[in-house]
């Protein structure tokens, strides 16, 4: 059986109870080292197997979980973040189905989601944003036709980007280009929940400036949109003059 993991974001103890107990159990790890918190492995029992993915390619990967099939024993595929996202797991789960493992999938505490810790704000405030839009820019990997951040941008709803941080120059210039004014609140947040963490405030105008200035080009989210200033309206949902399931309206 393979258990793919979500790690989290960073932090080793946002690992999700399931995914701890997963690490405990399992006899082969396969980890992605460039992107998960090492001390995660501290849980691995002791004759567990560890292997660094971020040094094998994908038949490299398949051969070692298949062997480990073969000799009946139990792998957790450890991925950084949620695997839905970036994880590239669509194409091992196609091997998997190929080959006849059995398999399954613990989610994972986001990067998008340990951002916003980080910046203490939500992305879905009243008036101003009721969307995210989680992308990347266009790079090594490009991005399907229709998905083009200029597109994107003429929503103008909060926009969270993956895989960016060394492409800024674009990325500014793509989503003025598209309808967000240059003024636009932005941030740039270096590994979100690890001890390193790092939160730089900016706008959309100096966002390339900012990360040159702080010497950051990768590791980092970057969060765009109106929902990083400080003007929004009152919920509905705790509001007095406002009825809900649960509550009826003061009268006044």
């Amino acid at each position: 059986m393979v258990h793919i993991v979500g790690a989290g974001c960073g932090a080793a103890d946002l690992i999700t109870l399931r995914g701890k107990r997963l690490l405990e159990e399992a006899d082969l790890i396969i980890y992605a080292g460039s992107l998960v918190n090492t001390e995660l492995l501290s849980f691995a029992k002791p004759d567990c197997a560890l292997l660094d993915s971020a040094r094998m390619t994908l038949e490299e990967i398949v051969a070692a979980i298949q062997a480990a099939e073969e000799a009946g024993k139990t792998t957790v595929r450890l991925h950084s973040g949620d695997p839905s996202l970036y994880g590239a797991i669509g194409e091992q789960m196609r091997e998997f189905d190929r080959l006849g493992i059995a398999y399954d999938i613990t989610p994972g505490v986001s990067a998008f989601a340990g951002a916003a810790a980080a910046l203490k704000t939500e992305y879905t405030l009243p008036g101003v944003s009721q969307s995210v839009i989680i992308t990347r820019a266009a790079g090594k990997t490009p991005v399907p036709e229709g998905e083009e951040l200029r597109s994107f941008a003429a929503h103008r709803a909060t926009m969270v980007l993956f895989l960016s941080a060394g492409l800024l120059g674009q990325v500014t210039e793509d989503l003025t280009a598209g309808g967000y004014p240059a003024s636009t609140p932005a941030a740039i947040v270096y590994k979100a929940s690890w001890p390193d963490e790092r939160v730089f405030r900016c706008t959309l105008g100096t966002l390339e400036e900012t990360a040159r200035e702080n010497h950051v080009t990768k590791t980092a989210l970057v969060v765009v949109g109106g929902v990083l200033g400080d003007a929004f309206e009152r919920s509905k949902l705790y509001d007095p003059s406002f009825t809900t399931e649960f509550r009826e309206a003061e009268k006044k």
